[in-house]
C-alpha cells in the first residue's frame, strides 16, 4: 500500500484528526520540519513513522520524506487538517490503474477555507501553468500520487515553496500523464504558514516564479 508523506511545522492541533483518517493500509510518514510543539510525539503515539528535517522548507521535508519511504506509490499532503485522507484512494486507483503518472487533488474550498490573497496567488500560477504546458489542471494543490521510483528520477531540486511546480514541469518535460481530481479543501486547524499570510504568499510566488523563469530559460 502507498506511504503518505505528510510534511509539519507545529501542527499538534490537526495531526491526530489526519492520522485517524488515513485509508486502512496506508503508511504514514511525518516529516517533522522543526516542530517546538508535540507534533512527533503525536504522531508517534497513532502509529505514524516520524523523520527529522532541521533544514526548514517544504521542499525539504517533502524530500526528507520521499526519501524515507519505501512503498512503490508515494503520496504527499499537507498535515494541518485542511485535506481530509479519504480522498487518497482515488488519486491513487488512477496511478495503479496507469490512467496518469501523476495525480493532483484540485482544491474546492469550504467557505473561509481558502484566503482570498492565497486563492489569487494559485489561479495566477495555475494559469500560467497551462498556458506553459498545455495541461489541463486547475490547481496546484499539495495532495498528490505518483510511483516512487520514477519522482526521485526526475531529481527535483527545489526545497522550499516551488517543489509543487517544480514537480509539475519536470513530470510535463518528462512526458507524464498528468491529472486531477476534485477535492474538498478544509479550514485548517492553526495557521497556515504559507497561505495564512500575505507575506507567506509572497515568497511562495518568488519561489514559483523563479522556477517559471527557469523552465522559460531551459
Amino acid at each position: 500500500m502507498p506511504d503518505v508523506v505528510l510534511p509539519a511545522l507545529n501542527e499538534a492541533a490537526a495531526v491526530e484528526w489526519v492520522l485517524r483518517r488515513l485509508p486502512v493500509g496506508y503508511h504514514a510518514i511525518v516529516v517533522d520540519n522543526g516542530s517546538t510543539d508535540a507534533t512527533a510525539e503525536i504522531a508517534r503515539l497513532h502509529g505514524a513513522e516520524v523523520v527529522f528535517e532541521p533544514a526548514r522548507g517544504f521542499g525539504s521535508a517533502c524530500f526528507a520524506g520521499l526519501t524515507a519511504a519505501t512503498a512503490e506509490i508515494v503520496c504527499f499532503m499537507d498535515c494541518d487538517a485542511s485535506l481530509d485522507p479519504i480522498a487518497l484512494p482515488m488519486l491513487v486507483a488512477h496511478i495503479e490503474r496507469g490512467d496518469a503518472d501523476l495525480m493532483i487533488g484540485a482544491r474546492v474550498a469550504r467557505r473561509g477555507a481558502w484566503p482570498a490573497h492565497a486563492r489569487l496567488a494559485n489561479r495566477v500560477l495555475a494559469y500560467e501553468t497551462r498556458r506553459r504546458t498545455g495541461l489541463d489542471i486547475r490547481d496546484l494543490g499539495p495532495m498528490r500520487a505518483m510511483r516512487r521510483e520514477a519522482l526521485i528520477e526526475l531529481g527535483l531540486g527545489d526545497r522550499r515553496s516551488g517543489w509543487p511546480l517544480e514537480m509539475v514541469l519536470l513530470a510535463h518535460r518528462a512526458g507524464w500523464t498528468i491529472g486531477d481530481v476534485p477535492i474538498d479543501y478544509l479550514p485548517r486547524a492553526g495557521r497556515s504558514k504559507v497561505t495564512g499570510t500575505v507575506a507567506g504568499t509572497v515568497r511562495a510566488v518568488k519561489d514559483m516564479g523563479r522556477l517559471m523563469r527557469d523552465d522559460g530559460r531551459s
